[in-house]
């Protein structure tokens, strides 16, 4: 029953926060407080909403805004599946092999700390502009973090439970699935969030430097908006991408979350 008043009070909190934010957003336009240039800075609700209606039932240049989302979330499914399937693998073998953890470990810890943004020069030069651009910088997105938070999993598992485990006659790889996943399921479902979260702003940001005209998205919808001072689109485009990623928090990591470390009370 406590539990259930703490999740009402949770939602009750953040609705009021939400119209708060509304309401002076509204002021501020309704007020034209930078002059001529109210409307292009803090367009009306109003406005916002019409372009939102807008952006789905005309799209831009023939193209229906549909199509530029679908074209987006098959490149980050696919970015996020190759780099997610690698992380486990490397990651698994890091624990299989010492002399690979180090190795990777390394590997890790350069790799993490370049934005994929900065590499976007010398990919484009040896791959030129294409799709499979876009999905490597993806990759390059989640794979980091993702393995980063695996092999912290990985490491933090205690030692009595691989002990058991090999006393019940697991191998190496054997104790990975039957030990090590269970065990740092709190690490790998804080990887997905981190990578999640990462892997979406750099397709959103490669998209916006070098928008693929054989495959537009999201990103590359910003950009025209911007270049055609159409900014309550511009403004609308941004509260799709925000419902997105409140979909895919709230409607897959969290009950994920919810079905694994809390459900197994691994944390609170």
């Amino acid at each position: 029953m406590l539990k259930r008043k703490d999740q009402i009070y949770a939602i009750f909190v953040r609705i009021i926060f939400i119209i708060a934010v509304l309401c002076i957003w509204e002021y501020v336009a309704r007020q034209e407080l930078f002059g001529e240039r109210s409307n292009l800075i803090f367009p009306t609700l109003e406005m916002i909403g019409s372009a939102f209606i807008r952006n789905f039932t005309v799209g831009y240049a023939g193209i229906s805004f549909w199509a530029y989302i679908a074209n987006s979330m098959k490149l980050l499914i696919i970015g996020l599946a190759i780099g997610i399937a690698a992380s486990f693998i490397l990651s698994g073998l890091s624990m299989v092999s010492k002399g690979f953890y180090h190795i990777f470990n390394l590997v890790v810890s350069i790799f993490d700390l370049l934005p994929g943004v900065a590499l976007l020069p010398v990919i484009i030069i040896i791959f030129g502009i294409k799709e499979e651009v876009i999905v490597f910088l993806v990759v390059h997105a989640v794979l980091w973090p993702m393995s980063r938070n695996v092999l912290d999993g990985f490491l933090a598992v205690p030692k009595i439970y691989v002990e058991a485990g090999m006393n019940m006659g697991l191998n190496s790889f054997s104790l990975l699935g039957g030990v090590y996943l269970p065990a740092a399921m709190s690490y790998i479902v804080s990887g997905l969030k981190v990578g999640w979260a990462r892997a979406w702003r750099g397709l959103l940001s490669a998209e916006m430097i070098f928008g693929i005209a054989t495959c537009p998205g999201i990103g590359m919808f910003i950009n025209q908006m911007r270049t055609n001072m159409n900014n309550a689109e511009m403004y609308a485009t941004l509260v799709v991408i925000i419902i997105i990623g409140l979909v895919v928090q709230y409607g897959i990591l969290t009950p994920i979350e919810n079905c694994t470390v809390k459900k197994w009370g691994m944390t609170k």
